[in-house]
């Protein structure tokens, strides 16, 4: 098909799956549960973090942390006690396993007593680099200046070593894109839409060289910069929006 009829497909799709409905089958409905902004923008860090493997099981096991964490993730990062973090110990989502998440809540609390929070330094750092590579790696230097096992350091993609960052970029979709449609939250004003890139993963990328928006093999940095790329051809203040379109078209329709 021809540009013109691409765009039209990823429009209607992306119109299709950009709905409230999305949220009932997808690791969002996490952040979804709160109303604060710190509670929404922990909650959806650590549900993006272990956003790998079943969508069913990524969901129960990003609940089953927020009940450790007593429903009140930004309460329980500033104020729990070594004791109460302990409890972290005895979580496990596939790879990531209680130490990590141990970690994970010891680096949230520096970010937010030392760093004013995760907006802030995510929104200090585009505004020092200028683009969202340089963000993310500024972002994993800042996550892991405290002491740690090195086996948690997978568990924040590293861009510099060529890592696609799926997990990272959704969830900066899910802070920065708003729109009229109640999926994403919108509540991060200072990085724009149109700097984001796609959340590549197994089937928007499958999709996206089957519509000929990526030529590349690997799911890596070079392939989320070139469709992305390609969706910027098609919406340029807000190429992710495309993410639906893609996802839907893999997940739900087996494209």
């Amino acid at each position: 098909m021809d540009n013109s009829q691409l765009k039209d497909l990823l429009e209607l799709k992306y119109q299709q799956y950009n709905q409230v409905s999305f949220i009932e089958s997808d690791p969002i409905q996490i952040p979804h549960n709160f109303n604060i902004p710190e509670d929404i923008e922990i909650s959806g860090f650590l549900a993006a973090t272990i956003a790998w493997g079943q969508r069913k099981s990524i969901i129960n096991n990003a609940r089953r942390l927020m009940q450790l964490m007593g429903n009140s993730p930004y309460d329980f990062v500033m104020e729990a006690s070594d004791d109460q973090f302990e409890r972290l110990l005895g979580f496990k989502h596939r790879t990531f396993q209680g130490e990590d998440c141990y970690y994970f809540l010891h680096s949230l609390r520096n970010i937010y007593s030392n760093h004013g929070g995760l907006r802030k330094v995510f929104e200090q750092s585009y505004h020092t680099y200028g683009n969202i590579e340089g963000t993310l790696n500024e972002i994993r230097n800042i996550f892991f200046e405290l002491p740690g096992l090195k086996r948690t350091r997978k568990h924040v993609s590293d861009v510099a070593s060529g890592s696609s960052a799926k997990r990272l970029n959704m969830f900066l979709r899910w802070m920065v894109r708003k729109d009229d449609k109640g999926v994403d939250f919108g509540i991060w004003q200072g990085i724009p839409s149109s700097a984001l890139y796609l959340p590549l993963d197994v089937h928007t990328g499958n999709v996206g060289r089957k519509l000929g928006l990526l030529t590349r093999k690997q799911n890596d940095w070079k392939a989320v910069e070139e469709i992305t790329a390609r969706l910027q051809d098609f919406d340029p203040a807000d190429p992710v929006k495309y993410d639906f379109a893609l996802f839907g078209l893999g997940v739900f329709e087996k494209f």
